[in-house]
């Protein structure tokens, strides 16, 4: 499996293509433009954060012997990838600046910049907010330990979610708070063995499993979470801070802040080449809302898409088909 870059992007560090999520779609993407020779880097929270890394069992996926993980997959895709020089960087993606020749994004780690950029966070975003959720943004209620955990130093606070994302950022935060309670809603942590070790290993950190957040609980801030587990009473949970890490099933798009164009699903809107109306900008994969989300489906899109940023960054007027 491709590492994480030993260091972030340096500001004069400019790509060909940046490209946002890491499932099939992403790093499919990444192993076309770094074969072509493209500059090509890939910003993701991680190889088990996406619908293909939650599976279980993939048996359909062509060329591969199944049943396998879906993690597995994801990471045969991204060491391919990276055997042609893509780089792959962990790091959370909370905003964008697409308007000018050169694309930035801006994660919790550093800025990237690139001369294209590919959209596929794919479509796990959360339509429903919890009670109190989004009346204690930023006054307690926090999706990015990275940016947030230094403030809750000495202090209980809850993580909610079961994917490898939810298993670090409590590792994060189990640095500065007194205490760090994880708020399973499955049987366990979806997280490589070293994580869960260290997990294990920290006195701080405390696994809830079969829990579920129900509501956020305080009036000027964070006073406590209410949490039901699969046996018991909902009750509240006295914490400072709520860190949600939770899924849902519409397209990751808010980091966009509403620079591309979408559908009145939130789905984003590209042509045949999978180009958005704001030119240099693409996507693929379930940010584009197809009616059938296969994993075989979001690489060859991510396929396609690299294939046509390629072609833009050539200097093409217009893209055309091949046999046009």
């Amino acid at each position: 499996m491709p590492r994480p870059l030993s260091s972030p992007q340096t500001a004069d560090d400019l790509l060909d293509l940046l490209i946002v999520g890491g499932g099939p779609a992403g790093a499919t993407a990444a192993l076309y433009s770094a074969r072509s020779g493209r500059r090509t880097r890939v910003i993701d929270k991680g190889v088990s954060a996406g619908a293909l890394g939650k599976s279980r069992d993939i048996a359909n996926f062509p060329g591969i012997l199944g049943p396998i993980p879906g993690t597995s997959v994801v990471e045969r895709i991204r060491e391919q990838a990276a055997s042609f020089g893509a780089e792959f960087v962990v790091d959370r993606v909370t905003a964008s600046s697409l308007g000018e020749p050169v694309k930035t994004a801006w994660g919790a780690k550093d800025a990237y910049r690139a001369r294209a950029l590919l959209v596929a966070t794919g479509s796990m975003g959360r339509s429903v907010l919890l009670p109190g959720e989004e009346e204690l943004v930023g006054r307690g209620v926090s999706y990015c330990a990275t940016c947030d955990g230094f403030f809750f130093r000495d202090q209980e606070v809850a993580v909610a979610g079961d994917s490898e994302e939810a298993a670090e950022e409590a590792l994060l935060l189990a640095r500065y708070a007194a205490h760090v309670h994880v708020l399973v809603p499955a049987e366990a942590l979806r997280a490589p063995r070293a994580v869960l070790d260290e997990i294990a290993a920290a006195p701080n950190v405390s696994i809830h499993p079969w829990t579920r957040v129900r509501a956020i609980l305080g009036q000027a801030a964070v006073e406590a979470v209410e949490v039901k587990s699969l046996d018991g009473d909902a009750r509240p949970l006295p914490v400072a801070g709520a860190f949600l890490y939770l899924q849902g099933g519409r397209p990751i798009v808010d980091w966009l802040g509403g620079q591309v164009p979408l559908t009145q699903q939130g789905c984003i809107v590209v042509d045949e080449f999978y180009q958005t109306p704001v030119p240099g900008v693409f996507a693929a994969g379930d940010v584009l809302c197809k009616h059938l989300k296969q994993a075989v489906i979001a690489a060859a899109e991510g396929a396609s898409a690299a294939v046509s940023v390629d072609r833009y960054l050539s200097g093409r007027a217009a893209l055309r088909p091949d046999w046009a």
